[in-house]
């Protein structure tokens, strides 16, 4: 077999082994790593070279950092601080999705979720409210908010350079908020309402750092109010990434590191925090991702998809299918991967029917942003694995929905805002 059919079907046994859980979703992960290897579609530096991705070396150090902020009690007194101004669980929904929104405008959408999850954690323990009902809305708000802006997500850039490569005109700063601000309201009204039924309702089976219930009393001050300053300290590194200089990653391994150097908390407590199951199911992933792209099984997908419409496909119909085909390769690729995959071949495609590409390429960045069915889709999805203790079906439930309501929007929005004939 040739390596692309070699990657499409370990594709195929991951979809099923996700879906099913017959086996945990870190060793599957790890089984397509390992068998991607072994078929020799992928050397073992490439294969495992997900494991010193810039978003693992995240991972694990925002996770020592949200360790330290449960160590102290931090994160139980900043809970208790926003629970009196949250009466329901429904209004701490709709605050969470609001705030992380509006943050993943202009920042990291997983760097914004990092801060935030234990800090969110922290909240469901002091109102009561399983942590599992929140934390999936928070990381879902975090991809929507990527949309309001061009510095959202990388894959507004890769469509901006797309276009201005071919001379045409780039989209405004904010004009992916036309189609990504009524998706993020939409989102936000849905899990307030019938969507609040669809959320996870588990129990934590161990809460590991995450233990809310423990005697703080005798913890000293300074190190709660050290925990906080360098949570701070390293948000703001975040946001201010591009003038300092040093990436989202470094920037949380020198809080990291400062929390450990100060005693804040200790060794032991930091590597403890560290969630293997998330670090063995996105490193794994990221390797069939890679080969998805190195084979050309991913270009092989979209070019039979898109193929299949015919040499002069309507607009519409071209749109709607970019749009979907984005969807589904996002939740099993990141949606940089999947947006740099699919631009050319839409961009070539519209200019072949004298349509204005603008359309399409905003399809395939919104369409690349629905990673929610999956805990793979994206970053901040596969960070709460563990923390939610969600199954690969409650993204699928949970998130299905949204994508749907995204699609829906978006195929009323796009003809309207971004004309295909806008001459005529």
């Amino acid at each position: 077999m040739s390596p692309a059919v070699i990657t499409l079907c370990f594709l195929a046994f991951a979809v099923v082994m996700f879906v099913t859980e017959k086996i945990p979703l870190g060793l599957t992960a790890m089984i397509v790593c390992i068998g991607l290897v072994v078929t020799k579609v992928l050397d073992m530096k490439t294969a495992f070279s997900g494991f010193i991705d810039g978003n693992v070396i995240l991972f694990v150090a925002m996770f020592i950092v949200g360790g330290a902020l449960f160590e102290t009690g931090m994160a139980n007194e900043i809970g208790g601080i926003v629970t009196k101004f949250a009466s329901s669980e429904r209004m701490l929904i709709v605050a969470i999705m609001t705030i992380v929104g509006l943050m993943s405008g202009v920042l990291s959408n997983t760097g914004t979720a990092a801060i935030l999850i234990p800090v969110v954690i922290g909240i469901a323990a002091k109102s009561g409210f399983k942590r599992s009902r929140l934390l999936m809305p928070l990381v879902f708000a975090a991809a929507m908010g990527g949309n309001l802006s061009l510095i959202g997500a990388p894959g507004n850039m890769i469509a901006q350079s797309t276009l201005n490569n071919a001379g045409l005109p780039i989209f405004g700063f904010f004009e992916y908020a036309i189609v990504g601000g009524p998706i993020l309201i939409a989102g936000i009204l849905f899990y307030a309402t019938l969507g609040f039924y669809l959320l996870p309702n588990h129990d934590p089976k161990s809460e590991g750092v995450f233990d809310t219930s423990k005697d703080f009393s005798l913890v000293p001050q300074w190190k709660k109010t050290l925990s906080l300053v360098i949570l701070i300290l390293t948000l703001l590194g975040m946001i201010f990434e591009k003038q300092i200089g040093i990436s989202l990653s470094i920037v949380g391994c020198i809080g990291a590191v400062l929390l450990i150097l100060t005693g804040v908390i200790s060794e032991n407590d930091a590597l403890k925090s560290i969630d293997l199951k998330t670090i063995f199911l996105f490193g794994g992933t990221l390797s069939l991702a890679a080969a998805l792209d190195k084979t050309g099984a991913g270009k092989l997908i979209a070019e039979t998809v898109i193929g299949a419409l015919g040499d002069n496909p309507s607009p519409t119909v071209f749109t709607f299918v970019v749009f979907i085909l984005c969807c589904v390769m996002t939740n099993f690729m990141s949606n940089t991967a999947t947006t740099a995959l699919m631009a050319p071949i839409c961009l070539s495609i519209a200019q072949g029917m004298n349509a204005d590409p603008r359309a399409v390429l905003m399809a395939c960045v919104i369409g690349g942003s629905c990673a929610y069915a999956t805990p793979i889709g994206m970053p901040a999805n596969t960070m709460v694995v563990g923390a939610g203790d969600y199954t690969f079906m409650d993204y699928v439930k949970s998130g299905l929905p949204l994508i749907i309501i995204a699609t829906i929007i978006s195929m009323i929005l796009l003809p309207i805002a971004f004309p295909f004939f806008p001459a005529a």
